[in-house]
């Protein structure tokens, strides 16, 4: 699909990736819903894309949990611009590290993680099938290809999003309904700056399992990699190349794998 003309709206668009998407889709004319948490960063975001391209972008401030909240955002950008083309179900949140996790951090993760996109969805998809064309991109996570030392939410949550996009792609791709996952490694954002502050030591392993994986991109960086994979239409977007070697190697030995990343989370906990 390409992008120029379209609708869009970028959830967790406040900051990180979710504002570089929003920049980039502007400069190739697509118009912006630049949704977030906190209005404040959409706001921001907003009035930066239409100083440089007027009439661009929308902010909007929404907790992506809330049914209600993201079909506000929808209204709202159908008022604005015209129906959605393309929905990027972006907003995430790392959630609480180790096992003795209470059902209310669980909840959180599971509501602003993975149901967000479940909701997105439903709103959406009838109306694409009706119009035989629409993208739904998620932002899951290597850790929803490998999984995540130290956090079993975000693991789980992320393995969770991964299917629901497979799932949504194999459903209604003969319907003109695109759908695509994000699943990068380390990316220069505040949930990164976030688990190396959290004083945790599961929290603490979780972040150096991600910043010694691999490189660290800009969200600037993973933001090409979605556009060019929109353009080809391709489901699984990795920014870090190596993330498929890693899943081809889970795949062929999966005890061997499980071996391997004990190995690994016990040199990093030696190392703290």
């Amino acid at each position: 699909m390409k992008v120029a003309d379209k609708v869009a709206i970028v959830t967790g668009g406040g900051n990180g990736i979710g504002s570089a998407l929003a920049v980039k889709l502007a400069r190739h004319d697509a118009r912006v819903v630049v949704a977030d948490i906190n209005v404040s960063a959409a706001d921001a975001v907003a009035r930066a894309i239409n100083a440089e391209r007027p009439g661009g972008a929308i902010a909007a401030g929404a907790d992506v949990a809330d049914t209600a909240q993201i079909r506000r955002v929808i209204t709202l950008a159908q008022s604005g611009f015209g129906p959605v083309d393309l929905y990027f179900a972006n907003a995430g949140i790392t959630g609480a590290a180790g096992l003795q996790v209470s059902e209310k951090e669980w909840d959180r993760s599971f509501d602003v993680n993975v149901r967000a996109h479940v909701r997105a969805a439903q709103l959406l998809i009838p109306g694409w099938i009706e119009r035989g064309e629409g993208y739904f991109i998620s932002t899951a996570s290597a850790a929803g290809l490998l999984t995540q030392l130290g956090s079993a939410t975000y693991a789980v949550t992320k393995h969770a999003a991964v299917g629901f996009a497979e799932w949504l792609n194999i459903t209604y791709g003969d319907q003109g309904v695109r759908v695509s996952c994000l699943c990068p490694m380390g990316v220069n954002t505040k949930l990164l700056c976030e688990g190396e502050q959290s004083g945790d030591r599961l929290g603490d392993l979780a972040t150096r399992a991600v910043t010694t994986a691999g490189e660290v991109l800009e969200p600037a960086d993973v933001a090409d990699s979605v556009l060019t994979a929109i353009d080809e239409e391709r489901f699984l977007i990795l920014p870090h190349p190596g993330v498929l070697e890693m899943y081809r190697q889970k795949g062929a030995d999966y005890d061997r794998w499980l071996s391997g990343m004990r190995r690994y989370q016990r040199n990093l906990l030696e190392e703290a």
